[in-house]
């Protein structure tokens, strides 16, 4: 991810890859410990994979009021925040429609139960299938009293936290490292990347590419973060085998219950926060060809790539490199 000389790890997280780096070697150990517990306590917090979560436990409430944890607190502030700044777009009721759609395991299991059954003649096909369009009954049908941490869901909502929990975990997570430890820190979750403290160098210069696990050969860009954060989108990441041999994405569009149709199969977005960055990267997946206005209006660097590998920027974002050079 980066050529200069600092401290870096590499584990699993949420089900996807994550990548520490921390601008004094000798402090990787020591950061990787604060990032464990941080993203432990996302994950008790708001996984939909977990029964013991408080985001199952609301989920099973049946609409009763129920009292939450300071930090699932912040999470669905943040969850309601990108809601309200999208039009609702980016929705955290979007639970159901998910699981309806077959993503209802940690991804990492859902994959290798497909791969799996893929490989056994007497597995009868693909362990999901697309059955429906979900149910998304939106986001004013989430109640959050934030003085008192209580939450109620009404109209049957069910919430999935994904498309801002790993954004703001990352955020979280290069915050707290840097202010403890004092130095400069990377902290990736999937391709949602965070910077904080003081950069190495002239910065931090990543790889944006379709696959955030893929290597630095892989077809994309090599672009520098100083301050913020940065994310990307894609349809081609998260994907398994719907019904009739289709492929599945898992960014749903509100409004139909599905996976969003788009003209991009890449968004990167470079925003003040990850949590910022990945909620835009995420709308303009959903939004299509209405992304490019929108975002150049918002002022947001950012760089979509259409299903044929074209690609758009916007708001500053570096020059594309060309085919002689994209890799």
């Amino acid at each position: 991810m980066t050529t200069l000389a600092v401290g870096s790890d590499t584990f699993s997280v949420f089900g996807t890859t994550a990548t520490l780096l921390v601008s004094e070697p000798g402090q990787v150990a020591a950061a990787r410990v604060i990032a464990d517990a941080e993203l432990a306590a996302v994950d008790l917090a708001c996984s939909r994979f977990r029964p013991d979560s408080e985001l199952s436990r609301l989920n099973a409430a049946g609409g009763a009021v129920t009292t939450v944890s300071e930090l699932f607190a912040d999470l669905l502030e943040a969850a309601l925040r990108a809601a309200r700044l999208t039009d609702g777009d980016v929705d955290p009721t979007c639970g159901q429609a998910l699981a309806e759609i077959g993503y209802d395991r940690d991804f990492a299991e859902l994959r290798a139960a497909q791969a799996q059954a893929a490989g056994s003649p007497e597995a009868g096909g693909p362990p999901h299938r697309l059955r429906r369009a979900g149910h998304v009954p939106g986001w004013h049908s989430v109640q959050l009293d934030r003085g008192q941490r209580q939450v109620r869901l009404t109209h049957g909502a069910q919430l999935d936290l994904g498309a801002t929990a790993k954004a703001w975990a990352a955020d979280r997570c290069a915050e707290i490292i840097a202010g403890r430890l004092g130095s400069g820190v990377l902290v990736s979750l999937g391709g949602d990347m965070a910077v904080a403290g003081p950069a190495p160098g002239g910065g931090w210069r990543v790889r944006v590419t379709d696959d955030h696990a893929a290597g630095p050969e892989a077809p994309g860009q090599t672009v520098t973060i100083r301050s913020g954060g940065l994310a990307t989108s894609s349809t081609t990441v998260r994907t398994w085998t719907g019904s009739g041999g289709q492929r599945v994405h898992h960014i749903i569009n509100p409004a139909t219950g599905e996976p969003a149709r788009s003209c991009w199969r890449t968004v990167s977005v470079a925003a003040g926060s990850c949590v910022d960055a990945n909620t835009a990267s995420t709308a303009a997946i959903i939004r299509s060809a209405a992304a490019l206005p929108w975002l150049r209006d918002a002022g947001l660097p950012a760089r979509l790539v259409r299903g044929d590998g074209s690609v758009e920027t916007t708001a500053g974002w570096p020059r594309d490199p060309g085919p002689d050079d994209a890799a």
